[in-house]
């Protein structure tokens, strides 16, 4: 464990050194939750994206299957054009 000193700008902001954020890949705009563990004590936790996990989660289960991106953008349009004819197009 590495001990670390930061220090409470104004409007309370905290630098985190930058070998915490290369380390954890940590970027500008990035969610971190604090936790108060009640002893004074702070605990930082990183919060992943759910639209990247769930991006990593499909890319995932596509390798699985062998089905390339090429594919899905294709079906997607096709679908989004079927769409687009059974609710707006005029008959």
């Amino acid at each position: 464990m590495t001990t670390l000193t930061v220090q409470i700008r104004r409007k309370g902001v905290i630098t985190l050194p930058m070998e915490l954020r290369r380390q954890y890949s940590l970027d500008e705009g990035d969610v971190l939750t604090m936790l108060d563990l009640g002893d004074g004590s702070l605990l930082l936790v990183p919060r992943v994206s759910q639209v990247a996990r769930l991006g990593d989660e499909v890319a995932h289960l596509m390798g699985e299957a062998g089905v390339e991106l090429e594919t899905v953008l294709e079906t997607l349009d096709q679908e989004r054009e079927a769409y687009y004819r059974e609710h707006y197009a005029q008959a």
